[in-house]
């Protein structure tokens, strides 16, 4: 009689212990083995990732857009103060912990860092004994340039200044003292301009730092080597920077006065207009001198009168008569002259002179009138408009039917003249100055409008991306652990479970009774099982033996007491 005995073997140790752990762990399938060793690799990486996250600091930006110089400068200064830091991409910031970046930054000025790529006054504070004159006037003058810089950076649009100065040195020796000058060299941040106030500002900055320093002889030059500063008497292209202006504000106020009589009566947006103005900025001055002739009824003005009297040679005079002595040595009596005379003397006629001459009296009058003289300066006005020229542009009118639908007729004739007669009087039309004016009326081109800039997304937004960037490690790296549990561990555990016994033993016996029951224990520890052959039953029956001798025993006891 043939006997089946089945035997589940059990672990050494129990199933609880660290033995019978690995021992089934051993006994895992070769693809479970693999997957349980990449989840725990896989799961202590998740691990190592998380706890150096945790560790690592907020890093806070320390300072922004430092120079090579100042740069070297702090980061020499935190590593003696054991501060750690780094640099952000491109090493245009440096960064140090959240927690500690005020107190790095006080520091830092207490040792005068960063010194912004210029030197001030703080170099009069390091002064050296012995150091000479010209040292200390050259220590001035850079700490001035440094101090001038610093205050031109202040500006927004300024990157960086560079100021120099050319101080000349003062002496009691030289009657003229030759004047000081200066330049600037601006860096301006990418897409930025400076106004043309700013630009003065600066100059009058520049001047008033220096003593005896003109405006004029400051120069201000930008990082591509355009003159910002205006220069006395320099005027580049025939037009400088104001007159240019003045003709673009005179284009610009003239077709905005045209839009705005026209745009009423056609719509808005359905006028274009350009207007070009030809100014004449040529300064001219005149003098005249005008003499007016002494001619007419008009009684002339006297300036200056002579009149001289002297004894004449005529014929009526007295020869000198008597005995020679003191009586006939006396001179002659004192003739009153006309002057003193009545008024009829003055403008003596023939019989005048002739009295005269026959009195022996030589009269001359000269008399020198006023000039008229008129002195006319004449000065051109400089901007004056010499010439116009307008271009008008009208859309043809749009009409809406009541069905909706929208459609476009060319202006009238009559609509034209109108319109044009509004502009001639807009821009204060002159032909004689030459003007010229040109309204044309054509359909314009249906154009796609500029596509309006829509509202972003949620998941666009940059405080939403920004979010999404400092929670993404935290949440992501659970995430993996639980892709790794799910993914590698479990169907591990699952391979595990779906394995055959390693430890049970089927072997059938020649036995023509069945195992006893009720006092056969029920699972006895056999090895594993092997092929179903003779020679491998044969072992097993006799590792059985060896390891279990009561069941063996019970099994022959069995057979023995059996009827035969």
């Amino acid at each position: 009689m043939d006997t089946t005995l089945t035997t589940a073997v059990k672990p050494a140790g129990g199933p609880d212990t660290a033995q019978g752990l690995l021992a089934a762990v051993v006994n895992l399938p070769t693809r479970a083995k693999w997957m349980a060793g990449l989840a725990v690799v896989l799961l202590a990486a998740i691990a190592v990732s998380a706890t150096l996250r945790t560790q690592q600091p907020d890093w806070r930006v320390l300072f922004a857009n430092l120079s090579d110089k100042d740069g070297g400068a702090v980061i020499a200064a935190l590593s003696q103060m054991n501060v750690p830091h780094r640099f952000s991409e491109g090493g245009g910031a440096v960064m140090v912990p959240a927690n500690q970046v005020h107190e790095a930054r006080l520091k830092l000025a207490s040792q005068g860092l960063p010194k912004g790529g210029a030197v001030g006054f703080e170099l009069m504070e390091n002064q050296r004994f012995g150091t000479t004159q010209f040292q200390e006037r050259l220590n001035f003058q850079r700490g001035l340039e440094g101090e001038l810089a610093r205050s031109i950076m202040a500006l927004s649009a300024v990157q960086s200044a560079r100021v120099h100065l050319a101080l000349p040195q003062q002496t009691a020796f030289l009657r003229e003292q030759q004047k000081p000058s200066a330049s600037v060299l601006l860096t301006l941040h990418g897409g930025r301009s400076l106004e043309r106030g700013q630009v003065a500002g600066i100059v009058h900055l520049v001047a008033s730092s220096v003593p005896e320093l003109n405006p004029d002889t400051v120069s201000v030059v930008d990082q591509q080597g355009n003159l910002l500063s205006k220069t006395a008497g320099a005027v580049p292209n025939g037009l400088d920077n104001a007159q240019l202006q003045h003709v673009r504000q005179i284009e610009q106020s003239l077709a905005a006065r045209v839009l705005a009589i026209v745009e009423p009566l056609v719509g808005v947006g359905n006028v274009k207009t350009q207007i070009t103005a030809d100014v004449d900025f040529t300064q001219s001055e005149s003098t005249a001198e005008i003499y007016t002739p002494n001619q007419g009824s008009a009684p002339a003005a006297i300036r200056s009168q002579q009149l001289s009297e002297a004894p004449g040679n005529g014929a009526g005079t007295a020869p000198a008569t008597g005995v020679p002595g003191v009586l006939s040595n006396q001179p002659p009596a004192t003739t009153p002259s006309p002057v003193n005379g009545a008024a009829q003397a003055l403008s003596a006629g023939a019989g005048g002179a002739a009295a005269g001459a026959a009195a022996g009296v030589k009269r001359d009058a000269v008399t020198n009138y006023e000039v008229d003289k008129t002195v006319r300066v004449v000065r051109n006005a400089s901007g004056v408009v010499k010439r116009l020229s307008t271009a008008v542009v009208l859309n043809h009118a749009t009409a809406t039917a009541p069905d909706g639908k929208v459609t476009t007729t060319p202006l009238t004739p009559g609509q034209i003249d109108q319109i044009t007669g509004l502009v001639r009087e807009a821009i204060g039309y002159n032909k004689e100055r030459g003007d010229s004016l040109s309204v044309a009326n054509a359909p314009f081109s249906a154009a796609a409008a500029p596509p309006t800039e829509a509202e972003l997304p949620v998941w666009q937004r940059p405080e939403v991306l920004e979010l999404v960037r400092s929670l993404g490690s935290w949440v992501a790296l659970p995430l993996l652990a639980l892709v790794v549990i799910f993914g590698l561990v479990r169907p591990a555990l699952k391979l595990g479970r779906t394995a055959p016994p390693a430890h049970t033993l089927t072997t059938t016996v020649q036995d023509p009774l069945s195992l006893p029951s009720p006092e056969a224990p029920e699972a006895v520890p056999l090895l594993a099982a092997q092929p179903n052959t003779q020679q491998n039953q044969l072992d097993d029956i006799r590792q059985l033996a060896k390891q279990n001798p009561a069941t063996v025993a019970n099994v022959v006891r069995n057979w023995v007491n059996q009827p035969t």
